[in-house]
């Protein structure tokens, strides 16, 4: 497979420039097309420019506004809403995150819940910004049905990505977890369909509940969760948290990700901000005694990949498919 490596700065522009002409205001699509240079950045190319096709489609057949202008509001002390008006959630979340951030330093701490949104894309592209403000951060995302509650073979629940970030006190994230409900995210599955790979086995069920290789069957049936069962109760904790909360479209009522069927999927998200100082004085030196044991095995710190993976591609840029490169090139004019 040929790649092309270009700067992550040439990524966001690019990004941007295809958002504009597929029908985004330069106001939306700027926040977005930093976090699909991000993901660029950290490995994490199915929501990277792989996704830019799907955006620009959903720009241009209605199911995302472009030119949404979100609304956001202190509803309590410490409870921000944000009405995403069936745009893109990247602009809704950087309209509402510094009042959440404000109001988590003013009371200990503040929740933000967005409906009314699409894709966030990458869940802990938002959560870290949290974190960047020295609070601690809780992300929560739902998607489309595509997990069958235990025991069922109907979906029910998204793949529902939940997220946790940590403040390094230096404006960064000393812990950065970012995991979906499924065993894989669903884009996985669907960057697989498009270049013609198997899937491994485990990844997902298809319309009989059987394990299957193949991504077309795979997206006519259903994710695995991960840890079976436990899997399946993360993804409706997240639902509880990003959709009944938000009062968002629950994954059952939300249109597909994918594809030109549906109006706007209507999702949410909800984020959770704490400055760790109102509740004790121990919270920096439990989580260096936290990393301290991980060091002493050499075992992986959630986030580490994705931290030296982005300064890798701040020195010597990004390893990108040509086609995919080429395809987000004449997006963009």
């Amino acid at each position: 497979m040929s790649a092309e490596c270009i700067g992550v700065a040439e990524i966001e522009d690019i990004a941007r420039r295809a958002l504009c002409a597929a029908g985004a205001v330069a106001e939306n699509a700027a926040p977005l097309a930093a976090a699909i240079a991000a993901a660029e950045a950290e490995g994490v190319s199915s929501h990277g420019l792989a996704y830019l096709p799907t955006y620009c489609l959903h720009l241009q057949c209605g199911k995302v506004d472009g030119k949404a202008v979100p609304v956001v509001e202190r509803a309590h002390s410490g409870a921000i809403r944000a009405d995403a008006k069936s745009g893109f959630a990247h602009p809704a979340i950087a309209a509402a995150t510094p009042h959440l951030t404000a109001a988590a330093k003013e009371c200990g701490i503040a929740g933000l819940a967005v409906r009314n949104s699409y894709n966030c894309g990458v869940l802990g592209f938002h959560t870290e910004k949290i974190a960047a403000q020295n609070l601690l951060a809780l992300g929560f995302t739902n998607a489309p049905a595509s997990i069958a509650p235990s025991g069922g073979k109907k979906a029910v629940l998204g793949t529902n990505p939940f997220s946790l970030a940590v403040p390094d006190g230096l404006g960064g994230a000393a812990i950065l977890m970012d995991q979906s409900a499924s065993v894989v995210a669903k884009s996985e599955v669907m960057k697989r369909s498009r270049e013609g790979r198997d899937l491994p086995l485990g990844w997902a069920l298809d319309a009989d509940g059987q394990p299957t290789t193949d991504p077309e069957a795979a997206l006519r049936g259903t994710m695995a969760p991960s840890g079976g069962y436990k899997g399946a109760g993360i993804a409706l904790m997240t639902e509880i948290m990003a959709a009944a909360l938000t009062g968002a479209n629950l994954g059952i009522q939300a249109s597909p990700f994918s594809g030109e069927a549906g109006g706007p999927p209507g999702t949410g998200q909800f984020f959770l901000a704490l400055d760790a100082g109102a509740f004790g004085d121990a919270f920096s030196e439990k989580v260096s005694d936290l990393l301290s044991a991980f060091a002493e095995q050499n075992a992986r710190v959630p986030g580490a990949g994705r931290k030296s993976a982005r300064e890798r591609s701040a020195r010597e840029g990004v390893e990108v498919d040509a086609k995919v490169l080429a395809k987000a090139r004449e997006l963009a004019g």
